[in-house]
């Protein structure tokens, strides 16, 4: 505590504060000596203190100890003896939010999880404060209604035990401010505001903790002047540890989340604010401004529908009164004034500012309108956007988006969102309209808001890969695509709505493309001709084509049952009888008989079908409350293999009701979900996305990108989207190019991948109508979102391989990128990723080590460029599918002859051969010359010895000569990468 850290003195007591008391007490008093001052110090007669100032620890004296360190151990002294350590650069302001977030009240929301302060300072002062909470939380909040139920989450600290703690704000039915705390103690305090807040308009909130006092300020306008303020004080001690569990902005299953946006929200983790102290700006107030706008347009359209609707009603009933006839009316009508039967006051405003809105009213029997003002306002939507898409799907539909869009406005305004989608991706895409993305952001916000299907997709998707000034936040993601996983199997089991199985249906592949059909279709009437002689798999097929409407066949439940119940009553086939069983035991198109199921499903668990054995463990659950003989049944299904049963022996651990269990087990809940989601069960991947978002259980350490990605694997086999998928490839099929690019484009811009390929390919196949109707650069954009998907095809990465090769419009070449790409084909087996990084070698590139880890090449052992195309055409040709020869065997041959020719050119044969040759080349050269002296002398004895010698030598050499040139190998310029 007096001198500084040496050698000797590894840890010195840091101190920042002393106080220094004095006392006296009587020496009769009887206190002893040896008590601690603090019960001595109540009995004193006078008393004092004083604040000593404290001497920072690199400000103190090093220590003389009187010791000679050897000189090894001075140099390593030395070297650190003057240096001041500094703690970690850290700041207790964390940004749980920097961007709107439509939050639709539901049971869904942000989870945020703080970690220990790595300062050591910090981190000393956080944990000091357990019993003493000294922090601020600043929010921006756009509310549309109040809460709907008692209470509407805001945000919320859930425990490591799955309980409230400090702080949780919500918002109740009144308006007001609900604020509860955790104490000490263990119990739950909650104080409720005096003021209530605004609706429809922007306000930041602001609470702040310092002991005891609450203070509670609501501000709004421009200045944020206007405000409300509320100090509320407690004498408890409330319990506070921000890193025991983790903070839920919106919903979650415990509680709805608010009906409204949230904006920019700020968390000072040490520290107790006024609001003017507090810096937490809205960043985009563009943004924010539009989507004021929009509502203040809105509520004028909600206003005036049930306004025309009553005037017309009036208006109704005095034109029923008119038509009466008698004496005095008819002297009436001829003296009188005219009669005002029919008057609409909100006529001339409708046609001039609402054109559609207008042609819808007038259209519809508004005289028998008894439904409520809501449901009412949100049927004149649905008509409005109906009339949208007739008009879209024609032959000429994206010729007509310009005149569309007011009557998506007025349709999104009746709360009819599908409407808000297809404006947002209009904007974003700049489909036949100027591309507006902050008009996109605000109809995605908003259908996300009204808890639209592909609306919230699209959100999570731009979020999740952080594009179109979309900011990367897996915790936001996570929010918008859990919304819609957790609604995919209820809306699979209710079968009502415009819905589709969701199929993985390539443009490129022809045989997947033949074998879809219509209820017309070849395919489909020979698998009915094949059901009705009794073929247990054609009905199966036939049925479930049917039930959940497959293969290009609409959906038809009643059909489908039909088909069930033949199979199931003649064919003795134990999938179909546990089919038709499920469908009589939940009564899904056909009448409840839970006598004839059970029946049905213990033949079908007798013939071993392990469906059928986890279905009589349902059974018993559901309907007998016979948790040990359910437990038995689901036992033995998961030895068989079976998901569900995994995903049923997980839920009887998490409520604590398996049979010889002492109470939850949430570990042994979690395993058995982890293992039915890699079975494929939808549920069981809900509760595991959810553990990783959370991090509440250490078998699942807080993952969010994981989180992500398992529930977006569910929301993606949504029956809505399925629908869409669906029309974009019927149209497709039937050759309407129009209603296809819409449909896929729709499809595309909430991330599913297939359907952001085959919106690729079609642009390539009519770059024309691409180019004409699209403001986005088609085919990079899409294949380009392609690749950063899961498991995408190794054709999209080959695509954008010859991308970055090439160059594409505005997108300069990088061949680093087109190699990755390569590279990531041929790791996923592609033959032709293989070949396309072997003919970039050839052309000179040189591939980077780390694309060689990452195809586990080792630099060492294939030093050279050589020995690197060796390999990778070897890989090619063990990739290849090809039975003869293909490209990559005929690339590996034509190396190794290069190879081998090289080898030649380079051995001592080479040097004999030349040696020879020209031996030969000079000693026919002397015979020539010899000859044709001979010739100009006077001729000699033999003549024709030397004229044979002659002839033979030059044959000799001129074939020669011949052989060596065409023997040279051809330098062709080598071929460019193909994708």
């Amino acid at each position: 505590m007096v001198y500084r850290d040496d050698y000797f003195i590894r840890h010195s007591i840091s101190v920042s504060a002393v106080i220094l008391r004095a006392w006296i007490t009587h020496r009769d008093s009887g206190t002893d000596l040896n008590v601690k001052w603090e019960e001595n110090l109540p009995h004193a007669v006078a008393r004092n203190y004083t604040l000593l100032k404290t001497v920072p620890p690199f400000e103190r004296p090093f220590k003389d100890h009187q010791v000679c360190l050897g000189w090894n151990m001075r140099y390593i002294w030395m070297l650190w003896a003057h240096k001041i350590p500094q703690c970690p650069l850290e700041n207790d302001v964390v940004a749980f939010l920097d961007f709107p977030y439509a939050s639709s009240g539901e049971n869904t929301g942000i989870v945020k999880k703080l970690l220990r302060f790595q300062n050591r300072e910090l981190e000393a002062t956080r944990c000091q404060r357990t019993d003493y909470p000294v922090f601020t939380v600043s929010l921006w909040l756009y509310l549309l209604h109040y809460c709907k139920a008692n209470l509407c989450g805001i945000l919320y600290f859930v425990d490591s035990n799955e309980m409230y703690g400090t702080p949780s704000v919500f918002l109740t039915e009144e308006g007001h401010l609900h604020i509860q705390m955790h104490l000490v103690q263990g119990e739950d305090l909650a104080v409720k505001t005096k003021f209530t807040v605004p609706l429809k308009e922007w306000f930041r909130l602001d609470v702040s903790f310092n002991g005891g006092q609450i203070v509670v300020t609501t501000s709004t306008g421009q200045d944020l002047k206007s405000n409300h303020n509320q100090t509320i004080s407690f004498y408890e001690d409330f319990h506070y540890n921000d890193t025991a569990g983790y903070f839920i902005i919106g919903g979650s299953r415990y509680v709805a989340g608010i009906e409204g946006f949230f904006g920019p929200l700020k968390y000072y983790r040490l520290r107790s604010l006024h609001p003017t102290q507090i810096l937490n700006p809205f960043l985009d107030k563009r943004l924010a401004e539009q989507i004021e706008l929009y509502y203040e347009r809105c509520a004028e359209v909600q206003e005036i529908i049930p306004v025309y609707a009553s005037s017309v009603q009036l208006s109704g009933k005095r034109q029923e009164a008119c038509d009466l006839s008698n004496s005095y009316l008819d002297l009436r009508r001829k003296y009188g004034s005219p009669s005002t039967c029919r008057a609409f006051p909100w006529e001339k405003g409708l046609r001039e500012k609402h054109p559609s809105l207008h042609q819808v009213l007038l259209e519809m029997d508004l005289l028998t309108v008894s439904r409520s003002q809501n449901e009412f306002v949100l049927e004149i939507g649905g008509k409005i956007f109906e009339k949208a898409v007739k008009r879209l799907s024609r032959v000429d539909g994206l010729h007509q988006i310009s005149s569309v869009v007011p009557f998506l406005m007025d349709s999104s305004c009746c709360g009819y969102h599908k409407a808000s989608y297809y404006l947002a991706v209009f904007y974003e895409t700049g489909l036949n309209i100027p591309r507006d993305p902050l008009q996109g952001m605000l109809y995605s916000l908003v259908g996300g808001q009204g808890s639209e299907r592909l609306s919230s997709m699209n959100l999570g998707y731009k979020h999740y890969q952080g594009v179109d000034n979309y900011p990367l936040d897996w915790e936001l993601s996570y929010a918008y695509y859990s919304s819609i996983a957790t609604k995919t199997p209820l809306d699979q089991h209710t079968l009502q709505g415009d819905q589709a199985y969701v199929e993985t249906i390539r443009l490129k592949d022809d045989e997947i493309l033949k074998v879809q059909t219509k209820e017309d279709g070849d395919v489909f009437m020979w698998l009915k001709h094949e059901a009705i002689r009794g073929n247990a798999a054609a009905q199966q097929r036939l049925a479930q084509m049917l039930f959940w409407g497959q293969q290009g066949v609409a959906k038809n439940p009643e059909a489908a049952i039909e088909w069930y119940a033949k199979g199931a009553l003649e064919t003795e086939d134990p999938a179909l009888i546990y089919d038709y069983a499920i469908v009589l035991f939940k009564g899904q198109g056909v009448k409840k008989n839970r006598r004839l199921a059970l029946e049905l499903m213990k033949k079908a668990a007798s013939k071993g079908l392990h469906q059928a054995v986890n279905g009589l463990g349902w059974y018993y659950h559901k309907f007998k409350k016979n948790y040990a003989k359910a437990a038995k049944y689901w036992l033995k299904a998961e030895e068989m293999g079976n998901p569900d049963a995994s995903y049923n022996l997980g839920v009887l651990h998490l409520d604590g009701i398996f049979p010889g269990a002492p109470g939850r087990n949430l570990t042994l809940a979690g395993e058995y979900f982890h293992k039915a989601a890699q079975g494929g069960h939808i549920e069981g991947t809900l509760w595991c996305s959810l553990y990783y978002i959370t991090g509440n259980l250490e078998t699942f350490p807080r993952d969010p990108e994981k989180a992500v990605v398992w529930a977006k694997h569910v929301a993606e086999k949504n029956g809505y989207l399925g629908h869409v998928i669906r029309q974009a490839l019927n149209a497709y099929l039937e050759g309407f190019w129009h209603e296809a690019l819409l449909y896929y484009v729709l499809a595309a811009e909430t991330g599913i991948e297939v359907s952001q390929t085959n919106l690729a390919h079609i642009c390539e196949e009519r770059p024309d109508l691409a180019g004409r109707y699209l403001g986005v650069n088609c085919v990079w954009r899409y294949y380009n979102f392609s690749v950063f998907q899961i498991d995408a095809p190794s054709f999209a990465y080959l695509k954008m391989g010859d991308l970055y090769y090439y160059g594409h419009q505005n997108q300069s070449q990088d061949l680093e990128l087109s190699m990755q790409m390569y590279a990531q084909a041929a790791l996923d087996g592609d033959s032709q990723g293989f070949f396309n990084l072997a003919l970039l070698i050839e052309e000179g590139a040189i591939i980077p080590h780390h694309i060689l880890d990452f195809l586990e090449i080792d630099p060492t052992l294939h030093s050279n460029n050589i020995s690197i195309l060796r390999e990778l055409y070897e890989r090619c040709w063990n990739h290849s599918n090809e039975e003869s020869f293909s490209p990559c065997s005929l690339a590996w041959l034509y190396l190794h002859l290069r190879l081998i020719w090289g080898a030649i050119l380079h051995s001592a044969l080479i040097y004999f051969l030349g040696t020879f040759l020209l031996s030969v080349l000079i000693a026919g050269t002397v015979q020539c010359f010899q000859s044709v002296s001979a010739s100009s002398s006077p001729p000699g004895p033999d003549p024709v010895s030397l004229d044979s010698t002659t002839s033979t030598a030059g044959s000799a050499v001129t074939p020669a000569m011949g052989a060596s040139d065409q023997d040279q190998p051809v330098v062709t310029s080598n071929p460019e990468p193909r994708g």
